[in-house]
């Protein structure tokens, strides 16, 4: 079989050049950085992650609490009735 031209495993000529003049950093910008100064960055970075949400109104946040309550409730319920039945038909079947 052939090489499809442009294949990834057969590198080309260019990147082979082993007199190239850039040096490979191993960790990119944050290798310059000092831990505070990364660590003030990463801040920044979550303020401005912080500042791209779009926020629930009060209305939908009332809405989605009362849901989540509601959903809450019925499942004690549920469980509630369930143990109780289980409970019941152990002491029938163990005496």
């Amino acid at each position: 079989m052939t090489d499809a031209v442009g294949s990834i495993d057969m590198p080309d000529a260019q990147d082979e050049a082993p007199d190239s003049k850039k040096k490979q950093r191993k960790g990119g910008k944050r290798a310059k950085k000092g831990p505070l100064k990364r660590l003030a960055l990463f801040y920044r970075q979550i303020i401005a992650e912080l500042r791209k949400v779009v926020w629930p109104s009060r209305n939908q946040l009332t809405t989605y609490t009362t849901v989540v309550i509601i959903f809450v409730v019925i499942m004690i319920g549920l469980v509630t009735v369930i143990d109780y039945g289980l409970s019941h038909a152990a002491k029938y079947v163990f005496g």
